[in-house]
């Protein structure tokens, strides 16, 4: 792995901004700092050392935008020029995705004819977006949120995923833990408790790697 230098720390978190459509200030706000934390001028010290970003600002980043520790890592380490790729991917309504004829068996989007979003970096060549219908996943996720799903990314506890099951329902869920025969999913609602699922009504899990919140 490449070293992770000050100037590449810093490329990561420009790139996290541009990745969400936001400016460097937009997205120190929206992760609880200062607005001024990740500007230019706070990135050396008054007689020119560098100053780095604190693994606390960092952790807030990764929650405050779902993004996680992989992704940052990724775009640290990634060629300059490389990490930013302003792609088309497929788009689909959530409440569609359980149709017949949208997944392979693995949860990769098939056919043509999708509509399509472009999304500014995705390491997945099968990834795609859900855009979110009605109020079921309120307050985490409203109406006409784009969720960008990537069916390669491996999954872990504390994920937030889309899961498809073999009745055919797509729900997007968090997940909390696996058994050998069972997995146990939390809603994105925190007044609705967990539910476990029998493995063999899984078709498959996908995590979600970035929100349009």
């Amino acid at each position: 792995m490449k070293r992770l230098t000050h100037d590449r720390i810093w490329s990561a978190i420009d790139a996290l901004a541009d990745r969400y459509g936001l400016s460097v200030s937009g997205l120190a706000k929206r992760s609880g700092l200062d607005p001024t934390a990740f500007n230019k001028s706070k990135r050396a010290t008054g007689d020119g050392r560098p100053r780095w970003p604190t693994t606390e600002s960092i952790a807030k980043v990764l929650d405050a935008t779902g993004a996680t520790l992989e992704d940052f890592t990724t775009l640290a380490t990634a060629e300059p020029g490389t990490a930013m790729r302003n792609v088309p991917i497929p788009l689909i309504e959530l409440t569609r995705a359980g149709a017949g004829g949208f997944f392979d068996d693995g949860g990769c989007p098939v056919g043509s004819g999708w509509e399509q979003v472009r999304f500014p970096w995705v390491d997945d060549e099968k990834a795609y977006a859900l855009e979110v219908t009605g109020d079921g996943m309120e307050p985490l996720y409203r109406a006409g949120d784009i969720l960008i799903v990537s069916p390669n990314a491996p999954t872990q506890n504390g994920d937030r995923v889309v899961v498809r099951t073999t009745d055919g329902e797509v729900m997007a869920k968090l997940l909390v833990g696996r058994a050998a025969t069972t997995i146990e999913l939390g809603t994105l609602n925190c007044d609705q408790p967990n539910f476990v699922f029998p493995l063999d009504r899984v078709e498959w899990i996908a995590r979600i790697i970035w929100a349009s919140q």
